[in-house]
């Protein structure tokens, strides 16, 4: 994730945030003073954090109801207060929602929701925040630039390239925005007042002006022409997915002659229609054309091997999210890039912001992130111990939570958070192996979302849903006396944007033909029961057509011979619903006899339309 703009730093370990200390280059060593204090003290801090947590919220409605009784040391929180989920919270969360105020989670208002992946019911996650959440991301964003600094110096005197995007707002039936957590940052104060952005870390291409423009197609092609202008300014590119920054040198690739013509001329191409953004670019868009010249002459070549380093040559790393599904995206950056470091900088979502990589030139499989004490109350479910109960909240499973400084090296653990914003022993989702230790502060491997099967870029689907989907594709089959046998999945990022791909093995009635056209209407029903995180991707193009390909009757058996062939046990072996072993992958595509794409987009609704963000 690329950083944002913020001038706070907590020069103390209680969590609050001095405004008069501003992170500049003379005072770097502030911040890296902050890390060390924080993480050498990390028990101390975290038994603080949970008491201020506690205590400012113990009218709360939820933390009365489960009898805390305004206790707010660590042993009775854990001995009273349950681990929950998403669907625990979901009463509390709608009574907030259809605009109830009293004080149900915590005693300070909920400012707005910031919404998350969808749940399996296709609802967007609606996660509370507080405006006092806004100064701890900060803080973290803060620390961002002078860790990079140690490793790579010098970047205050350059810019950052960086394609940041909002997405659309929906407004509670309460009057609450609900609305993505990058989408709430970039128009926050923080990050748009020209007044709080003078810090030479916060120097980007991109005006913010053309940030904030909804409009896909016109935000990107105004940030790649500010790109392109200041091409020799450019000290480090990024954007927040790997997929998104991928998908803006694909536009490049499609774009170049428009985008040359406008820096040779100095003009604005007319599609450009969003007066704000064509105001903002004339301020530094001059006509160039010796510049038009050498960018047109490297798109015209017919290899785009290092087309990053070529056309802007200053580049010293590119800042996108290489862990967990975005793994699958390293040999294209590599390619683009030339070998340039991928950094990984921060690790943070929309219930809270966790840590920093606090070795950010290390290898993409070793990324690893410090969890920074003052953000939230930390504890973590032992993976082993929620084996086969991963979705119980019992209270046996209470003794196994483990604090921050307790994990143990090599061990995978599923993260547990109490928020300021109200969330308390609340299960992520996320699955982190310990990697090492800054001080008394683990580091921990980012593995997986739990359950997560397939993603492409922001959205995740999990078995459940995959399943619940291919069952109402699969059933237009049945009017030609045929239906599905066998079914797996995979995210194909050969193309871009990547798509979702479902291997199908059916059993047909020979004298009943299925036309291809049946098979196109089964990609776009599948696509219509996934969640409104994946239909708004493919809405927005971030995400390509769903793609059905039929293979051969007698492919999963096949497919469990290889299995077995490379150790499986034949008494547990069951299909895998979703593959990524290159030898799989050859094998359905070598059995594959016909393919179908969705033809049409799913139905999304806007968020101004709808709370909920789904039809």
């Amino acid at each position: 994730m690329p950083e944002a703009p913020s001038h706070y730093l907590c020069n103390n370990p209680n969590g609050k945030v001095d405004d008069d200390v501003v992170i500049t280059k003379n005072n770097n060593n502030k911040a890296l003073e902050y890390i060390e204090d924080v993480t050498s003290n990390a028990d101390e801090i975290q038994t603080r954090v949970l008491a201020e947590i506690l205590s400012s919220s113990a009218h709360a409605e939820y933390l009365q109801r489960h009898g805390l009784d305004g206790r707010t040391e660590r042993e009775s929180f854990k001995k009273i207060m349950p681990v929950v989920t998403y669907e625990d919270l979901k009463p509390d969360i709608d009574r907030i929602a259809n605009g109830d105020t009293s004080p149900i989670l915590c005693s300070k208002p909920i400012s707005e929701f910031l919404t998350s992946s969808g749940t399996s019911g296709g609802e967007r996650k609606l996660m509370p925040t507080i405006e006092d959440e806004l100064q701890r991301k900060s803080l973290l964003y803060s620390l961002l630039m002078p860790v990079m600094d140690q490793f790579v110096p010098g970047l205050e005197k350059g810019k950052g390239m960086y394609f940041l995007f909002v997405k659309s707002e929906a407004k509670t039936p309460g009057g609450l925005l609900a609305r993505p957590v990058l989408t709430s940052y970039y128009k926050s104060s923080h990050f748009k007042n020209p007044k709080q952005r003078y810090d030479p870390y916060t120097n980007y291409t991109s005006p913010i002006e053309s940030i904030l423009c909804l409009d896909s197609y016109q935000s990107m092609y105004s940030q790649m022409l500010c790109g392109l202008s200041q091409n020799e300014q450019v000290l480090r590119v990024g954007a927040v997915f790997s997929s998104g920054f991928i998908r803006a040198i694909k536009f490049l690739e499609k774009h170049w002659v428009s985008l040359c013509h406008d820096i040779r001329y100095g003009t604005i191409d007319p599609e450009i229609s969003d007066s704000s953004v064509r105001e903002a670019i004339m301020k530094t868009l001059k006509p160039n054309p010796k510049l038009a010249d050498f960018i047109e002459g490297e798109c015209k070549k017919e290899s785009w091997k290092g087309i990053i380093t070529r056309v802007w040559p200053n580049t010293k790393y590119v800042d996108v999210i290489v862990t967990g599904t975005m793994s699958q995206y390293i040999p294209i950056l590599d390619y683009y890039s030339n070998g340039l470091p991928l950094v990984c900088t921060m690790y943070a979502s929309s219930e809270c912001y966790f840590g920093l990589n606090l070795n950010p030139l290390c290898e993409p499989s070793e990324v690893s992130y410090t969890l920074i004490p003052t953000m939230a109350y930390f504890e973590f479910l032992p993976l082993n111990k929620t084996k086969g109960h991963a979705n119980s909240i019992s209270h046996p499973e209470h003794e196994h939570l483990v604090d921050l400084v307790d994990v143990e090296l090599g061990k995978e653990y599923e993260l547990v958070v109490t928020t300021y914003a109200g969330l308390y022993r609340y299960r992520v989702g996320d699955i982190l192996r310990v990697a090492g230790f800054k001080n008394k502060a683990p580091q921990f491997n980012f593995v997986c979302r739990k359950n997560v099967v397939l993603s492409i870029d922001s959205d995740k689907t999990d078995e459940v849903e995959l399943q619940n989907a291919v069952k109402n594709g699969a059933n237009r089959l049945a009017e030609f006396d045929a239906s599905l046998t066998e079914y797996t999945s995979c995210a194909d990022t050969s193309t871009i944007p990547g798509h979702y791909v479902l291997y199908w093995e059916i059993s047909t009635n020979d004298e009943t033909p299925i036309p291809g056209s049946v098979f196109e209407e089964c990609c776009f029903a599948v696509e219509g029961c996934l969640n409104s995180v994946y239909r708004q991707g493919r809405v927005a193009e971030s995400i390509g057509a769903l793609e059905i390909k039929i293979v051969e009757n007698g492919t999963f058996d096949k497919l469990m011979d290889f299995a077995l062939s490379q150790g499986a046990s034949i008494n547990q072996y069951k299909t895998p619903r979703c593959v990524n072993y290159a030898p799989i992958i050859e094998l359905l595509d070598s059995k594959t006899v016909s393919s179908y794409f969705s033809t049409k987009c799913p139905q999304w609704v806007p968020g101004h339309k709808k709370w909920c963000m789904y039809p």
